[in-house]
């Protein structure tokens, strides 16, 4: 880099100015929209939610829709995203709340179907086939909604910016279209968006950042559970999940999941264990399963659904080194009932005392729930929540419980052993020594 006086084109002098350096402006003062007031004078009442019909929609998004709201939802193809906002749509729309439905990906006549089967028909809800933002803006002009659905982001498109729709630009503008009409107006709107192989948000970063709520719509394909967990909320707090059944008559909001992850039976089947996982700040009770089989290959295989793979690794060696459970030559699969997806270590205990039963070819006995983590030196360590996953735990009829020390209090109709490490746990379980691996018979 050299100093240069004269241009070498032109021949005038000083005329040479470096290409993005940086130069001071001054902003000159415009009209305010509204005059600034003291905190204290501000009416709250105009910002109180609505509920949308839905309660477990309702517990997730902290009571309900705000005025003015954008939300959000994103979840993998096929999870039940447009099944759920039609439901939402059709009970939040009253003569006094008219709902406006825009679909960018189905025709109107599709999405009527789908209202018939679920049974999502209302007067007051409008239905819109539109692609571009522009036709969107003249259906809010008309109908002059209290909610709007936009399915999807990725499918809208401004005719004045270039690029396909579902481009960066083309999602950044048509958020920032929809936003300011659902500030300008109070139209609390609810933003479909499409996910990724990673399964995280597809789009530009920042249109996480400009909505106000995040929410992440979850669920196996094979399963009929479903759950939403709010990923940000500027109304609400983001600990909470609400959980749904996707049917063939729809999606039903579950207040009490629980039953979905045990399996009902009349006695006791070795390699069953029953743990109780938090969601959120829901207490959830659910059944880890284990078998444990006599290896021909070289390498034991190692199966997991519906735990953390990595986790139950560390839990397989950690139940053979520390507490002796002969595995080095054995297949073990493991398993959770229900399609419920277990990953915080709160479910080691059950994960280790699981795989030990089926070892032992010996039930765990009837009635007993266990929480805790495990870690390397077998020790069982404490867990946030134990008390609120004990009382409901107690509140399905289970009695007796294995909990880490220090759990706090327990249930008045419920026996806890505090136990300190996994032979401690194992022995207390079987009410007798650590039991290895059952060898089967030569034939």
């Amino acid at each position: 880099m050299k100093w240069v006086g004269r241009c070498g084109e032109c021949q005038a002098w000083g005329a040479v100015e470096e290409i993005g350096a940086p130069r001071l402006r001054t902003v000159a003062t415009s009209a305010v929209t509204a005059a600034a007031q003291p905190i204290g004078e501000i009416d709250p009442e105009a910002a109180r939610s609505r509920p949308t019909g839905v309660d477990e929609l309702d517990r997730v998004l902290g009571g309900g829709l705000v005025p003015g709201v954008v939300v959000l939802l994103a979840g993998e193809p096929g999870v039940g995203k447009s099944t759920l906002l039609l439901d939402v749509a059709a009970k939040f729309a009253t003569p006094q709340t008219p709902t406006l439905y825009v679909t960018g990906e189905e025709s109107r006549a599709q999405v009527r179907l789908r209202a018939d089967r679920v049974s999502a028909l209302s007067p007051n809800l409008f239905l819109a086939a539109e692609t571009d933002v522009g036709a969107v803006l003249k259906h809010v002009d008309d109908v002059a909604p209290q909610l709007l659905v936009v399915d999807s982001v990725q499918t809208m498109a401004v005719a004045e910016v270039d690029g396909a729709a579902g481009g960066v630009t083309q999602v950044r503008q048509v958020a920032s279209a929809l936003i300011a009409v659902a500030k300008e107006r109070g139209i609390a709107t609810v933003l479909v968006g499409h996910v990724t192989k990673d399964g995280s948000i597809a789009g530009p970063r920042v249109l996480e950042h400009l909505v106000d709520v995040v929410l992440q719509f979850e669920g196996e394909r094979h399963s009929r559970l479903r759950l939403v967990r709010a990923i940000k909320n500027r109304y609400g707090a983001c600990d909470e999940v609400g959980c749904f059944d996707l049917g063939e008559q729809g999606i039903i909001g579950l207040a009490d999941p629980s039953g979905l992850f045990l399996t009902r039976r009349n006695d006791p089947v070795p390699g069953t264990c029953v743990t109780v996982a938090l969601e959120g700040r829901r207490p959830v009770v659910a059944e880890v399963q284990a078998l444990v089989a006599r290896s021909s290959l070289a390498t034991p295989r190692r199966s997991t659904s519906g735990l953390d793979n990595a986790r139950v690794s560390m839990v397989l060696a950690v139940t053979e080194r520390r507490a002796e459970v002969s595995l080095h030559n054995a297949d073990v699969f493991t398993a959770t009932v229900g399609g419920v997806r277990l990953t915080e270590p709160a479910s080691d205990l059950a994960v280790a005392l699981a795989v030990a039963s089926a070892a032992a070819d010996r039930p765990l006995p009837a009635g007993l729930v266990v929480v805790g983590e495990v870690g390397l030196a077998g020790e069982v360590r404490p867990v946030q929540g134990v008390e609120r996953r004990l009382a409901e735990a107690a509140r399905l009829g289970f009695t007796h419980a294995l909990a880490p020390a220090h759990s706090g209090s327990a249930p008045a109709d419920m026996q806890v052993t505090e136990v300190d490490d996994l032979r401690h746990a194992i022995a207390s379980a079987f009410r007798h020594a650590v039991i290895p691996l059952r060898r089967p018979s030569p034939n």
